[in-house]
């Protein structure tokens, strides 16, 4: 606890370190701008719309724009029926997640679900959290298809909406909670406590689900509880990338503690430090994150503040050393748990993505990978040939035996775990900076 002995929030800390350096927070919202530019509809992001619209920044007519893209792909794309001749296998529909993320894209602009159309995507919703309800199962033995973050994040955005779910629906978030290995033998981490929470906090001030208003409020206790208890000694909650989530989650507690706001501070501050060393690249990521940065968390949804006023973004104008010769690393491939095992070196620039490292071993050799596009960024799918199954992942480590630190939360298909062990990539040697795509 503080020396002073007070009890204090998530909100109130020390100026110097909630109220982040401007620059550094300007340069963030400009890596969303390209992004901004990619229409097409699987790129096509909500979250990076959200994070803008909590964020002290604005990117003045490309938001409407975006919006306006967003609209036209989603509605297009999910209202279209079953049996329509444009409809293609390329063109997949956007995935539950996807359009609870769309949901709350719509809120962020202070616009509530409605008309025909609008019932038939919150129907949509509503059916796929019913799916997920029966997976799980009456007696709870079985899993969502998809994930618990799927899950939490479809309560919330139907929340925001005042779209109540049936009290079977939230007990089954709420029963994985009380029951935590229900979620960590998912490989749950901090980021999906943290949207359970956000959920759950919706539905307390929202007052949807009253019969189930006590146990909402043990479950917010719990989930502060853990996330609380995974802070590192650096002071993230998880890891760096899982951090943004939590802070959103707590700083709308309820519950200020002495503990809590020590452990947000502390947070805030390794954030700060991160930002300065470029550690946000992913859109996905930074959208999680400007929200953080404004004091504003997805549950601000509820009643946004349309009105409020941002600074408009300008596009970056970095200059890059044209004479820079690149650094270049050797990077040893190890994969596990399949036979015959591999074991290749690559010669790659330094601050290449792991992306870029699994192509050159391709490119170069016997090895074979397939990923497949999520809003994370690309999701490892396959490697020599050896497909992850249902409920199953390649898990990719640092060696000897470090799982990469930034997470998969993937918003289009079935969630990670499984039972027994995974098989594995490694690589050896990494020593200089280097950049992660999520999802890899």
């Amino acid at each position: 606890g503080g020396s002073d002995g007070k009890a204090s929030s998530c909100k109130a800390g020390d100026p110097e370190i909630t109220e982040v350096d401007s620059t550094l927070v300007e340069r963030l919202g400009q890596r969303l701008l390209p992004w901004m530019d990619r229409l097409s509809p699987e790129q096509l992001n909500p979250s990076i719309y959200v994070g803008l619209r909590l964020s002290s920044l604005q990117a003045g007519a490309k938001e409407a724009h975006y919006l306006h893209s967003l609209k036209l792909s989603y509605q297009q794309s999910l209202l279209r029926p079953a049996s329509s001749k444009d409809s293609s296998d390329s063109e997949a529909k956007p995935s539950m997640g996807q359009l609870a993320l769309y949901l709350l894209a719509l809120r962020a602009n202070c616009e509530f679900v409605g008309g025909r159309k609008g019932d038939r995507l919150v129907s949509q919703l509503k059916r796929f959290l019913e799916d997920e309800k029966g997976a799980i199962g009456h007696n709870h033995q079985g899993h969502p298809r998809t994930s618990y973050y799927q899950y939490g994040l479809g309560i919330l955005a139907l929340c925001v909406h005042q779209k109540r779910v049936h009290d079977s629906v939230v007990g089954k978030l709420l029963y994985a909670v009380e029951h935590e290995r229900h979620l960590l033998q998912d490989r749950v981490s901090v980021d999906t406590m943290a949207m359970a929470g956000m959920a759950f906090s919706c539905l307390e001030l929202s007052n949807l689900n009253p019969n189930q208003r006590n146990r909402i409020n043990l479950a917010l206790r719990r989930v502060q509880e853990n996330i609380l208890k995974a802070q590192t000694p650096e002071g993230y909650f998880g890891n760096v990338y899982s951090t943004p989530l939590a802070l959103q989650l707590l700083m709308g507690s309820l519950r200020p503690t002495v503990e809590l706001g020590t452990a947000c501070l502390k947070a805030k501050a390794a954030l700060q430090a991160s930002l300065q060393h470029k550690t946000f690249q992913n859109p996905l990521m930074i959208s999680q994150l400007l929200p953080v940065l404004n004091q504003k968390s997805y549950v601000d949804l509820i009643s946004p503040d349309c009105q409020a006023p941002r600074a408009l973004l300008e596009p970056a104008t970095e200059i890059l050393p044209q004479t820079q010769v690149p650094e270049f690393i050797d990077v040893t491939l190890k994969v596990s748990g399949i036979s015959p095992s591999y074991r290749h070196s690559v010669s790659v620039p330094a601050g290449s993505s792991l992306e870029d490292v699994l192509k050159n071993a391709q490119e170069h050799g016997r090895f074979r990978y397939r990923t497949q596009a999520s809003l994370s960024g690309p999701f490892l799918t396959s490697v020599l040939g050896k497909k992850a199954g249902e409920r199953e992942f390649w898990q990719v480590l640092q060696a000897p035996d470090t799982p990469l630190q930034q997470e998969r939360r993937d918003h289009r298909k079935p969630g990670f775990g499984q039972s027994g062990p995974s098989p594995s990539l490694e690589w050896d040697g990494w020593t200089a900076a280097y950049q992660l795509p999520l999802g890899l």
